[in-house]
Parts: C-alpha cells; structure tokens; sequence
C-alpha cells in the first residue's frame, strides 16, 4: 500500500482502518470477525488505527483494538468529547477520558488523541454537544499539547467537523495548533450526516487548504457519505433521514460507477485517495470483505482527470 507524508508521526499508510465499522456503528459485526478485519487491515499495509470511546455498544472499538493489535506495531488514535453544555470542567473531562480510553486499549500512550466535539464560535449557545471556540483556544488546545509533552500522547488533532470559521481559527492557532484534522471529503461533497449548523455551508474544501497551509495534516473522513455513495444502505432508517436522502441523490453516481467497471464505494475511495491535500483516508468498514474492496480499490491507484472530471459534473 502507498504511503504518505502524516506530519509529526512521519509516514502514514493512504488508508486508515477506522472504529466505526469495527465497533458496529455502521451495521452489524462480531468481535471474531472484527479482530480478523484489524489484522486483515494490518496485513494489507494499512498503519494507523483510529478507534473513539463512542463507536460502539461498551466502547466496542477500543476493546476491539485492544484485543487485536497486542504485539502489533502500528499508530493508534483514540478520541474525546468534551462538550462544555455536558462537562463544567473540559479540561478534566479531557483527561479523564485519555486515562480510560488507555486503561481499555491496555496502554501507556496513544500515538493521535482526536478531540471529538465540533466547536461553535465564541460566545454563542448552540447546538447542543458543541465547545465554545474561546474554551477551546484558551483551555483545551493548550491542555492538549501538555498532555504531549507529558508523553501521555505523541500528537494531538481535531475532528474538524464544527462551524467553519471555528475550525479554520483552530487550524491556523499559532500558540496551540493541532497536528491533525479529519474532514469530510467525499465524491459529492457530502456532510456524512454529520452537519448541525443550519444556514451554514461546511467549507470542507476551504478547512483542507487552511489544514494544507498551516502544516496540518488532513485525514478525510466519510468518504462514502455514511453509506450514501456505497451500493446499499447497510442499516435501517427513514426514508427522511439524512443519509437516506443522500443516498437517493447518488443515484448517478452509482451509474457512473457502473460504466466505469467499478462499486460505488470502491470509486468514492479512489476519489477521496485522489482528492488534493489528503494525506489518508479513513475506512468505515466492518468486515474483511468490505475492506478487501477499500483495499483493491486503492491498488488501482488514482482516478484520471478525465474520471474527476466526470464526477464532478454529477454535482447538484
């Protein structure tokens, strides 16, 4: 597998395996058969792991890490939510769920800890489960790098997710800037059911060019949109949900898929892998038979101008 530059951890592999499928967010999945996909990911080349104390039933994901990667050389990321409407103290709540995230994972340090709650601009109430950016550069960001520098963590990063204007000000924080920030890239600009702005566009392509600019080295996530741009929803919801709503705009795209011999979900990660400014792609898969796809699918390299170029004129 092809590897990239990844910043302050050095080279990474282009895919990433995340915890979302293996800890059954995205469908059913056993623990045997998760642990056979971690390896299975391991023998592919694949060399970061980024698992989250909420993907799954009981911390599903990390106690899967846990189990599959004793004795395996590999980066390894976790996350926190540390939403200042839930937690009165963030910072506390940030290490205190680095301490349990390690206890499960059977550690003493992680390689990339992920702050996991979308940052709101300073002085605003809403939503609901988000940081205020000002507790966020004044506290947060700085209780992150001390935790790096007491070698509790190797790196530190976003999931830049959040308003806009409040994640392209955390990329760019002079003081206290995070190594890392996952984005969502997708084929057709997607937000993965992942938005909670109302009125606000998410400027993925701007946040990847602020990441770019800064020395931030960008992960894309939900390149196939929550399952919106694979062959199938693989899990139950409404016709009104987002995804589903989504999923019924890709319709095209599963056409070009077709004339161009490929899966949906295997052409949406070769956009994401050819996509500028991305350094690797995280995977949402559950089971080895959808990461043999993800994994084929990066073999046969980028995608032409001329393959861009068509998906890009199936945006609406």
């Amino acid at each position: 597998m092809r590897t990239r530059d990844f910043g302050r951890l050095g080279q990474v592999s282009a895919l990433t395996l995340g915890g979302g499928g293996i800890g059954a967010v995205w469908g059913e999945t056993s623990r045997a058969e998760a642990v056979a996909t971690v390896h299975a990911a391991l023998d592919a080349g694949i060399t970061l792991v980024d698992v989250a104390p909420s993907y799954g039933p009981d911390f599903e994901a990390e106690r899967v890490a846990a189990d599959a990667l004793k004795g395996r050389d590999v980066l390894l990321a976790t996350k926190a939510q540390v939403h200042d409407s839930e937690f009165g103290d963030p910072v506390a709540r940030l290490t205190e769920s680095l301490e349990e995230s390690l206890r499960r994972l059977g550690r003493d340090s992680v390689d990339m800890f992920l702050l996991h709650t979308q940052l709101r601009p300073a002085g605003t109430d809403g939503p609901a489960g988000t940081l205020d950016y000002e507790r966020y550069a004044n506290d947060v960001a700085p209780a992150f790098d001390r935790l790096r520098t007491e070698g509790k963590i190797r790196s530190w990063g976003l999931t830049a997710v959040g308003h806009p204007d409040s994640i392209i000000a955390a990329i760019g924080h002079a003081a206290h800037r995070p190594d890392y920030a996952q984005v969502i890239v997708n084929a057709l600009d997607m937000n993965g059911d992942m938005w909670i702005f109302d009125g606000v566009a998410p400027r993925s392509r701007e946040i990847v060019d602020a990441a770019n600019a800064a020395g931030v080295a960008v992960i894309a996530i939900r390149a196939v949109a929550a399952g919106s741009l694979a062959s199938s929803l693989d899990r139950p919801m409404a016709p009104d949900y987002p995804a589903a709503v989504d999923f019924a705009r890709a319709a095209p795209f599963r056409a070009l898929a077709a004339e161009l011999g490929e899966s949906p979900a295997g052409l949406a990660h070769r956009w994401a892998l050819t996509a500028p400014g991305v350094a690797t792609v995280v995977l949402g898969v559950k089971n080895r038979e959808e990461l043999a796809e993800c994994v084929a699918a990066e073999d046969r390299g980028p995608l032409s101008e001329e393959e861009m170029t068509a998906i890009a004129a199936l945006h609406v």
